[in-house]
């Protein structure tokens, strides 16, 4: 991937904000109708009742990723536009449900275009992720995928190049093949300009081929440098946004390098998109343990008056790599672990661990809550960061390079591929309670987690039975995102014998034993509730604007000052900095116990 240049301006022309791409409030026939959604519902089911299915009716029953049910017709973005007049709406029948007349021409087809299509992740999460909805029936009966991006390509050599990254992973039906088959037929490709209007407009006529006429709804996913978006998004928002459905586009991380940057990329694409229309993706909200945490936080009694600092002694969001930047020295550079790592994934995670229990499970209920910490969280300080990078190291026999041993990195680089720091959210919850955050690359393990542990038992009857270390006693809650994905609860309790010797054990709930079935990938989840309309998982400005602003002055106080990073060996636990970094807040890192390496 190609250095990502500073965001300096949006366009060197200037176009306002009533271009087509705002296109939701689109006037329909009134034979279209928007059919409300029902209020939230959870049911209970078997292993076997895991399939989410889309019926080939014109009137889809879909389910997005909260269990939240979205019954639509026209498959129309209302949030985005303005309401349809009375006289298209007809009165509420029994089931809930809005009766319509048959139609032929009601039919919609989903084109979905992936802007950078010759890429890395496009070849090896995107297209991987259409094929498994496919797989599963999760995507409408008439879509369409195009690959967009400047290599010189034919229909067949774009799906000879998928087809090479397509697994029928899933559960290995014996009809594997044949939707495979299905599938790239239904996957072409234009080769163009990113900031070229007339390519799209071959793009659009391209689509609209394939549309053949019926309302069209087009989801855009930029898997591309961020210099590159507001090209993009202006050229599809004059020449390729759909005229009678709903337009959105997916938009990859990083989302500028600061405050600034982001705030000017935030403007620059809202010149041609609403707030509704943008999709801001951050693949770790996707993952399986990240959205069992509200449900194990608020639908279990035994977990949520323990939530607050009367019962947490600290919160540790732990995210490692066993190798280094290889090949992403270039990329990697310029942004470093804190940007990469640290100011999205983690911090989104910590927003979702930390809010207040939300009005309900709506995308905006959620967003208020997650924004309002983010809002309360003390600024970082420079003493309450760790940064380190690590150098070569000979292990086995077998030499490891240093991050400045990659030809794409200057020799004298500063940027961190470590860091730890102690972030702490001023409000009556959780006061006093410090959150450790820790990332880095070429470390001893690969692993994400969340642990929580809790505080010692006051007076505790078996104090003697511990000896001095009290932390060996500590209840210690812990979400494994990756590898492995699992939660786990360490108790203390009693070894059986006539003595009385206590020992510390998991109540472990395994996912691959509690459910064999793979859990589908991150990307999957995102890309249905892109296509559904379902925003929760998905980063809204606001959230984007609080999260800079917690890190910006750091980020500015690290490179004004030239910090040096703390060295530390590839293969290696950190640097040393990271265990006095928890020191000075009576933590001790639950990751490093030997417990569960």
């Amino acid at each position: 991937m190609a250095t990502p240049t500073h965001l300096n301006s949006c366009s060197s022309t200037t176009f306002t904000a009533s271009s087509s791409f705002n296109n939701d409030t689109h006037h329909l026939s009134s034979r279209f109708v928007i059919v409300p959604r029902k209020p939230h519902s959870f049911t209970w089911v078997s292993h076997s009742q895991t399939r989410l299915r889309i019926h080939s009716k014109t009137h889809f029953h879909l389910k997005s990723s909260n269990g939240h049910p979205l019954n639509t017709v026209s498959l129309q973005d209302g949030s985005a536009g303005t309401p349809l007049p009375k006289k298209h709406v007809e009165s509420r029948g029994k089931e809930g449900s809005l009766p319509f007349p048959e139609s032929d021409n009601s039919e919609s087809t989903l084109s979905i275009t992936v802007v950078g299509a010759s890429g890395d992740l496009a070849k090896k999460k995107i297209f991987p992720a259409l094929f498994a909805l496919y797989y599963e029936d999760c995507l409408p009966k008439n879509f369409v995928v195009f690959g967009y991006a400047r290599t010189k390509m034919t229909d067949e050599e774009l799906r000879n190049m998928i087809s090479r990254t397509l697994t029928c992973r899933i559960d290995k039906r014996e009809n594997c093949e044949d939707k495979m088959d299905q599938f790239l037929k239904r996957c072409f490709y234009h080769s163009g300009q990113y900031n070229s209007e007339e390519h799209f407009v071959e793009l659009n006529k391209k689509m609209k081929e394939k549309e053949a006429g019926n309302l069209s709804n087009r989801l855009f996913y930029l898997s591309v440098p961020p210099n590159i978006f507001v090209d993009v998004v202006r050229c599809a928002s004059l020449r390729a946004s759909s005229e009678n459905g709903w337009t959105r586009v997916i938009v990859e991380k990083p989302f500028g390098r600061d405050s600034e940057s982001s705030g000017e990329l935030t403007r620059c694409l809202k010149q041609y998109l609403t707030e509704d229309q943008i999709f801001r993706i951050d693949h770790y909200l996707g993952k399986e343990l990240v959205e069992n945490l509200s449900v194990l936080r608020f639908s279990n009694l035994v977990f949520e008056p323990l939530w607050s600092r009367n019962y947490i002694r600290n919160v540790q969001l732990i995210f490692s790599e066993d190798f280094g930047t290889e090949g992403r020295g270039g990329y990697f550079d310029n942004y470093g672990i804190i940007r990469d790592i640290m100011q999205n994934h983690l911090l989104q995670i910590l927003a979702l661990f930390a809010m207040e229990t939300p009005v309900s499970l709506d995308a905006e209920d959620i967003r208020n809550e997650k924004v309002k910490v983010l809002r309360s969280m003390r600024p970082l300080q420079l003493e309450d960061v760790v940064v380190g990078q690590y150098k070569g190291h000979s292990k086995g026999g077998k030499s490891y390079p240093a991050y400045t041993d990659d030809p794409t990195v200057p020799k004298d680089s500063l940027t961190a591929t470590f860091a730890a720091a102690a972030l702490f959210i001023n409000n009556a919850r959780w006061d006093g309670v410090p959150f450790l955050m820790k990332a880095g690359k070429a470390l001893h393990t690969k692993r994400a987690e969340i642990r929580v542990q809790f505080r010692h038992v006051p007076g505790n009857l078996y104090r003697r039975n511990f000896g001095t270390d009290l932390d060996k006693a500590t209840n210690e809650l812990v979400l494994r995102v990756q590898p492995d994905e699992a939660i786990y609860l360490k108790i203390n309790n009693k070894v059986p014998g006539l003595g009385m010797r206590l020992d510390r054990s998991d109540l472990n709930l395994l996912y691959r034993a509690r459910y064999p079935r793979e859990i589908p990938d991150a990307y999957e989840r995102l890309l249905l509730d892109a296509i559904e309309g379902e925003r929760r998982l998905f980063i809204r400005s606001d959230e984007l604007d609080a999260a800079w602003q917690l890190f910006t002055p750091l980020l500015n106080e690290l490179e004004e000052k030239k910090i040096v990073p703390e060295l530390y060996p590839y293969g290696s636990r950190g640097p040393v900095g990271a265990h006095y970094l928890a020191a000075n807040h009576n933590v001790r890192w639950g990751d490093l116990s030997g417990e569960d390496s």
